[in-house]
């Protein structure tokens, strides 16, 4: 997985919202590209949350995404 894969997303229009897995075995939604920004240097993620907590993402530590497809989350590694 690398940073350029969840920016590729992030980037995809139209938006589709997406998961990303941590190496920790959490799993972060992204439902909005509003809702995510990514650090001047692109190492790290803020990903908001609909009641405004957020997740401070370091993106070497994400093992994948998953991305829903017909209401089923499909995996990329």
């Amino acid at each position: 997985m690398t940073t350029l894969e969840v920016r590729k997303l992030y980037q995809a229009r139209p938006f589709q919202r997406f998961y990303i897995q941590m190496a920790d075995g959490r799993s972060v939604r992204v439902d909005h590209p509003e809702w995510m920004a990514f650090s001047p240097g692109g190492r790290t993620v803020i990903v908001y949350e609909r009641d405004g907590s957020f997740e401070i993402i370091d993106l070497l530590l994400v093992t994948g995404v998953k991305v829903p497809v017909n209401g089923k989350a499909k995996a990329r590694r």
